[in-house]
């Protein structure tokens, strides 16, 4: 239900008389942006009192639910996303409020879409829409995600090889709502997350390239054969070079894995910059770290790229193109 028709008898909007200030004010405060929420409220106005359910973008003042289809439908038409500024409640200047809520979202988010994948009831809308519904999470509590640089994946046919930076587990979180508005896609994980207790079952259920990270050449074996059966199936395939995930960016650490495979498919790869330091690596599980409502989540996809000869020129490139983002927010970056 939009609020406007909610509140409003004839159809005003919220922000409009002749609403009384408690409303308006209540409207202000609760609509939070990318977070689908239900309140029921009411004041000394005599209206009747207000259930609602709505996303709120501030840059209009319109309230429209935020769900798979709009989010994609964003992606395909502005070629990127920013979430709307809003006013909303301080849960960052309360101590570790930002990231209890975050958790406590994410926890049910991801309990919910187990289930469903231990059933056998996982598609790849339902895979969107788990990233859809954490992408909502971290703006709930704050957070803001800025995704840019579309346009060539959006007017790509086919399959693509994703090669992007590791950061934090936001990573693999929002890219498969990005991608998948364009194309089916897998992921190259390490094995452990298969074996994760209850989100072991959603990382099975989305058919992942599984490596041990013991094995170098085992490893790279397996990503071939596998990626490459992939991308003749039409499915795009992401890859995080890097052995681990880290909040600088070493040019050292950055292998060529994901160029080899699009070489042996004989497809292109599209580069991808993230800075998802919103969410920090833990001290004791690394998977549940702090979270920083202040660091914007930012993800930057370059320009299709074929691969060249023997693929060298075509790695440098990937490599300066997040080596150029990571500079200009302020990532450490380093041999480069």
């Amino acid at each position: 239900m939009r609020p406007d028709k909610a509140f409003a008898k004839d159809g005003e909007s919220p922000y409009n008389n002749p609403l009384c200030s408690g409303h308006r004010r209540f409207f202000a405060l609760t609509a939070t942006p990318g977070y689908l929420t239900e309140w029921l409220f009411t004041c000394g106005c005599g209206r009747e009192p207000v259930k609602a359910m709505c996303m709120t973008d501030a840059s209009n003042r319109k309230s429209e639910p935020m769900d798979r289809k709009a989010f994609w439908h964003i992606l395909k038409t502005r070629f990127g996303y920013q979430s709307p500024e809003i006013r909303r409640f301080p849960v960052e200047k309360i101590p570790g409020g930002a990231t209890a809520g975050y958790y406590a979202r994410l926890i049910r988010i991801i309990s919910g879409h187990s289930i469903l994948a231990d059933r056998g009831r996982y598609s790849r809308e339902t895979w969107a829409d788990g990233s859809v519904d954490i992408i909502r999470s971290v703006e709930s509590v704050g957070g803001r995600l800025h995704v840019s640089g579309l346009a060539d994946v959006a007017a790509h046919t086919g399959p693509l090889v994703f090669i992007a930076n590791h950061m934090s587990m936001i990573d693999a979180f929002f890219l498969p709502g990005i991608t998948l508005a364009f194309n089916d896609v897998s992921f190259v994980v390490k094995q452990a997350l298969l074996d994760y207790p209850v989100f072991g079952n959603i990382m099975r259920a989305v058919n992942p390239i599984a490596v041990s990270r013991k094995n170098p050449r085992e490893d790279l074996r397996k990503v071939l054969a596998e990626g490459r059966a992939l991308l003749a199936k039409g499915c795009s395939v992401i890859v995080f070079p890097q052995a681990t995930r880290s909040h600088s960016f070493d040019a050292a650490h950055f292998n060529s894995l994901g160029i080899k495979l699009a070489k042996k498919a004989n497809v292109p790869v599209a580069p991808v910059a993230l800075k998802t330091d919103f969410q920090g690596n833990g001290t004791f599980l690394k998977d549940f770290g702090p979270v920083f409502p202040r660091k914007t989540i930012r993800i930057r996809f370059g320009e299709v790229l074929a691969v060249d000869g023997r693929g060298q020129k075509t790695h440098e490139r990937v490599v300066g193109f997040i080596a150029g983002h990571m500079r200009k927010w302020g990532v450490n970056v380093q041999n480069v």
